[in-house]
Parts: C-alpha cells; structure tokens; sequence
C-alpha cells in the first residue's frame, strides 16, 4: 500500500500533480470534495467564502482532523482496487497525523511550493468556483489555511516540489517524483 497526500497553498499546483498521477493510473481523492459535499448537504451555494467557512466550522466542531477522518473510507476503498493512493489537500499536520494513525510508513507526504504572485496568477485564470475572487480573498484564504496548519505541513513534507516553472515542468517533476514513490505501482506507465 501506499498513499501520497499533497500539501501546499492554494494555486501551488497540488491538483494538477493530482492529474499526472491519475494519468499514471493512480486514483485520486480530493480532500475539498468533501467540504464541497457538505456545502451542498446544507444547501449553499458553492463558492469559496461558503467552503471556507464550512472546512473551518467542520474542523472546530470535529477537530482539525475532521475532514481527513471524513477521506479515511475512501482512501481504504482505493487501496483495495489499486494499492495505491493520492490524496489531493492536505492543509494541516492534524491531517496528516490522523492519516499516519491509520497508515503509517504506507503514508508519504508531498510539499508543493509556489510564490504568492504566481499562485495568485493561477487562481484567478482558472475560475473555479470555490477560489477566491480577488487578491484580498486570496490572502485571507491563504491566512485561513495557514491557520489550520497548511505551513506546518507543507514544511515538513518528505519530499518537495518547487512550482515556479511551466505547466510541462511541472508535470515532469510530478511524473518523476509519484513514480519514484510509487516505484512497481507506476514503473510502465507514461
């Protein structure tokens, strides 16, 4: 078994590092998913002051592993088809503890890295809809995850992607990083 869970700040590019590794045949679960679940349960609007209040009142209420707790079962169903596993959206070391609780060594943690400027660049051009609408609500977003542990995480990953390049040097960082991870799980696939 093995699970690769991403971490960074929004627009470091933890969710297209999640499409190589889906390109290489390794499933993915996006942590955000399941806010956005919740968003919708309660009948709000999705967008990303709503997710962000949500993910925090989640956290108060269920501890600030809440949400990883939550991805615990779908990782585990994932590991039975595949045997291996991305997990899109750290944002916190309690995260990454409940992970390693259940886990263990099978548990690996990936840093991705990214200036401000640049990632606000990428949030603004890609318009999904729970980012934030401008360089203010960006900010915040960014304190919002500092908050909950995003820099913690991120500084403490076992292995690191530096983001400040093009969209194909990303990627062929991801594809070499996921497959000396993975080893064997990925060895033939482009």
């Amino acid at each position: 078994m093995r699970i690769i869970g991403l971490t960074g700040l929004q627009g470091a590019g933890k969710t297209e590092i999640a499409k190589v590794a889906t390109a290489l045949g390794i499933p993915c679960v996006r942590m955000g998913d399941i806010v956005v679940g919740e968003v919708k349960a309660l009948g709000l609007e999705v967008n990303e002051q709503n997710v962000g209040r949500i993910a925090t009142e989640l956290r108060e209420r269920e501890g600030a592993g809440a949400i990883a707790k939550r991805c615990i079962p779908i990782i585990e169903n994932e590991l039975k088809m595949k045997g291996i596993v991305v997990v899109d959206g750290i944002r916190g070391m309690a995260e990454v503890e409940e992970l390693k609780k259940v886990f263990g060594s099978d548990f690996c943690l990936v840093g991705v890295w990214a200036n401000p400027s640049q990632r606000y660049s990428r949030v603004s051009s890609r318009k999904r809809v729970d980012d934030a609408e401008d360089y203010k609500r960006f900010r915040e977003k960014d304190m919002r995850e500092l908050k909950w542990g995003a820099g913690e995480a991120l500084s403490l990953a076992d292995h690191m992607i530096i983001n400040d390049g093009t969209l194909e040097e990303l990627r062929e960082k991801a594809a070499r990083i996921l497959r000396r991870i993975a080893g064997n799980e990925v060895a033939g696939r482009s």
